[in-house]
């Protein structure tokens, strides 16, 4: 195997690590729909967008942008991230591009698409935006992207060369904007962490993506992990050096903390003490970093619920464009159906006590990923600890929301620091990937 194509298999196997905790007494209602628009706009990337409208939203819904890792799509970023539901409670809407070319990944290369305006996948993708402020009645203010690995890459790439459409972003293992830069689609020297500039090098490249632009810049959120084999980690300290440069800042961090066991945030101020760029690495951390959703929208400010609204309905001109998907695995937020996923298993409540509910998510040949909502009985707890009893032959890959103990058999998983305490009826959820078929699988709760 070629080093090209080694680096893409890592790239194939990228699942994104849902970190969002579920605290709530009410029974969530139906899912909304995703549904793929088509003729939004100039598309010089060919890229589909699929769509997710909540079924009630602020009067003046805010906008993700929420793009794939290299090999994934659009419906894989719906189904396999924690946006979706977040949209729910908070009532904004997401927007999710989709790669149709070959080699499943965004142009990040491309002169066109590292230009404003130029074209490219970028260009695309903010068509795609542009299309949901229009019609959707979305605020231009508030409009984000977030994007993991190619996706990572692709959100340093809007930032960069569209500074008046996005107000920020959040890129898990990513690279800095035009680091991929070349003829090629693949850039071996950025991957591997031999792009060094100094800091005004990498700020001039963004700003030679729009010359003449004065407006503000968009502030921007950083994760990355330390052993990652795909991208080098030190694509995460030239990244911080050119968002800081863009910014006017110091390289120099004004606070620095330990959010979680392993994890250093860094953030950078300005001189009226707003966080411009934040910076988290994460040590024995690969590639395939647990990806935290609910920390992206809490940065983007998005984690309040504004007085809700019914759905906005696209213009009858536009209507015509939007189509159910074809295909939708049961969401992440939608309650489990037995006609799409195995009926759960769980133990049964008690007063105090605890029960677990284990429902597939996404199931393919030789693996799966899957959810585990643990749910307190009458009295509460303080603490929980699941016994998770894989069928023979499947063996967990990464789980992410709980401590796990064990990759066979029963696994043990217990509560992390900020998801033990439940009030009564209140409930918190773990997921995990095996390899192996789920069927057979059982859970059991035992309060803490």
């Amino acid at each position: 195997m070629t080093p090209r194509r080694a680096l893409h298999a890592l790239w194939l196997a990228v699942v994104p690590l849902i970190a969002a905790v579920i605290l709530t007494v009410a029974t969530p209602a139906a899912a909304a729909t995703l549904t793929e628009v088509t003729g939004f706009g100039a598309n010089p990337g060919s890229l589909r967008m699929f769509l997710y409208v909540p079924n009630t939203v602020a009067p003046r819904p805010a906008l993700l942008v929420a793009v794939h890792w290299c090999h994934g799509d659009g419906q894989a970023m719906y189904n396999g991230s924690d946006y979706a539901r977040l949209a729910d409670q908070y009532g904004f809407i997401v927007v999710y591009p989709s790669v149709t070319r070959s080699d499943g990944c965004f142009d990040v290369a491309s002169a066109a698409t590292l230009t404003h305006n130029g074209g490219g996948d970028s260009l695309s993708i903010v068509s795609m935006t542009k299309h949901v402020q229009q019609n959707f009645n979305a605020d231009p203010a508030r409009t984000y992207v977030t994007g993991v690995s190619s996706g990572g890459m692709m959100t340093n790439v809007l930032l960069g060369a569209y500074p008046d459409v996005y107000r920020a972003g959040s890129a898990f293992a990513g690279v800095p904007f035009g680091c991929f830069a070349g003829t090629e689609s693949w850039n071996s020297a950025c991957a591997q962490g031999q792009v060094v500039k100094t800091p005004q090098q990498w700020g001039d490249l963004v700003r030679n993506a729009y010359p003449g632009y004065t407006g503000a810049r968009p502030r921007m959120q950083l994760w990355h992990g330390v052993n990652d084999e795909v991208l080098s980690y030190v694509n995460f300290g030239e990244a911080i050096e050119q968002w800081t440069d863009v910014h006017g800042l110091s390289q120099t961090p004004t606070s620095t903390d330990t959010p979680q066991s392993g994890w250093t945030r860094t953030r950078y101020a300005n001189g009226s003490g707003q966080v411009l760029v934040e910076a988290v690495s994460m040590a024995n951390t690969p590639h395939n970093l647990p990806v935290q959703y609910s920390a992206a929208v809490a940065f983007f400010g998005l984690n309040t619920t504004a007085s809700p609204s019914a759905s906005p309905s696209a213009s009858p001109s536009a209507s015509p464009s939007v189509s159910p998907s074809p295909s939708r695995p049961p969401s992440p937020s939608a309650s489990p159906s037995p006609s799409t996923s195995p009926s759960p298993s769980g133990s049964p409540p008690a007063p105090g006590g605890c029960t677990a509910v284990f429902t597939v998510s996404n199931a393919w040949t030789g693996g799966f990923v899957a959810a585990v909502r643990v749910t307190a009985g009458g009295g509460g707890v303080n603490g929980w600890r699941v016994a998770l009893a894989l069928p023979s032959g499947a063996s967990l890959v990464n789980g992410w929301n709980g401590q796990f103990t064990g990759t066979t058999g029963t696994v043990q998983v217990s509560n992390l620091s900020y998801n033990g305490k439940l009030a009564a009826g209140a409930y918190a959820e773990f997921g995990f990937q095996a390899n192996g078929a789920p069927t057979g699988t059982t859970v059991s709760c035992t309060a803490l």
